[in-house]
């Protein structure tokens, strides 16, 4: 006769079966006290982000312009009346025009003149390069005021007061700088041995720079024209020196005209501002996939 042991998992005790085992919390997992606390962090951040934009839209709601002064008084008669004024009665939309050409015309030139400067800086070892950089980035520590004196005289020994092209050229003396520092850091994070391949194939240095390289680079692109397109769009001082008809206004400086030495105008301002806030948001959504990456990418060389 044969006897079979069956052989239990639970160990047993003179008290009873033992208590089944916790949950082991894995390497570096949060606790639950830990989790909610950073829970609440961020969303106390994102609240204090948007509540000034919130603000803003709620203020572009009130019909008189010293509703500001007393904001409860809104809920009772929001219109989009001042929207329909800055859109029919103002030359916002010349503003408009104005702003994205400039802007545009400053994120394609400046793009391309960081990333070409950015890369030679990268790869080519000519006399001078390093001097070089530390000089672009010197010629951001001169604060605006002391720039527009000479820029301007440049400008009209040019012919190029009152023209979207100067305009252009001054914002990216501003841009290019930045963006060149950015995009190198980028750039020594792609392989050498890239370029050597390209070069096998018969490629030359510029065919391996436009073919090869930048289409790894966009990350680091992404970042750089949201940097210029942003300058460029909200700039005022630059803007309101060079550019002398209204007609040629920037939306930046087109805001200005709603406040006067005897009037201020707050509720059209806040309706304009509100709408001179969409084509960001709009370009912001086109490179938003690659920002992170071509924030960080920089940072490390591998």
């Amino acid at each position: 006769m044969s006897t079979t042991t069956v052989e239990t998992s639970a160990a047993v005790t003179k008290d009873g079966p033992a208590p089944a085992p916790g949950r082991v919390r894995r390497r570096g997992e949060s606790g639950p006290l830990a989790s909610l606390t950073s829970h609440g962090i961020l969303i106390a951040a994102s609240l204090v982000a948007l509540f000034p934009v919130a603000w803003l839209v709620f203020l572009s709601l009130g019909p008189d312009k010293d509703d500001y002064l007393h904001p409860g008084r809104i809920w009772s008669k929001m219109t989009f009346d001042n929207y329909a004024y800055v859109l029919q009665h103002t030359n916002f939309f010349d503003w408009l025009t104005s702003s994205l050409i400039v802007s545009l015309g400053t994120t394609l030139l400046g793009v391309l003149v960081a990333a070409t400067t950015g890369y030679a800086v990268s790869r080519m070892r000519f006399p001078g390069y390093r001097k070089f950089m530390w000089v672009l980035l010197v010629t951001q520590m001169f604060p605006v005021a002391v720039l527009m004196v000479p820029m301007y005289q440049i400008m009209a020994d040019l012919q190029l007061i009152d023209t979207y092209f100067g305009l252009v050229l001054v914002y990216c003396s501003t841009a290019v700088p930045y963006c060149a520092w950015l995009l190198k850091g980028y750039f020594d994070t792609i392989p050498f041995e890239i370029d050597e391949a390209g070069r096998v194939d018969g490629l030359s240095p510029f065919g391996t720079f436009f073919r090869l390289i930048l289409p790894l680079a966009k990350p680091g692109l992404a970042v750089a024209a949201f940097y210029s397109f942003i300058t460029a769009f909200g700039e005022v001082a630059f803007a309101t020196t060079f550019m002398l008809d209204d007609q040629k206004y920037t939306l930046a400086v087109g805001l200005q005209s709603f406040v006067s030495e005897h009037d201020a105008q707050r509720n059209l301002m806040a309706a304009t501002a509100v709408l001179i806030a969409i084509p960001v948001s709009a370009f912001f959504y086109l490179v938003q996939k690659n920002l992170v990456t071509g924030l960080t990418a920089g940072g490390t060389k591998g």
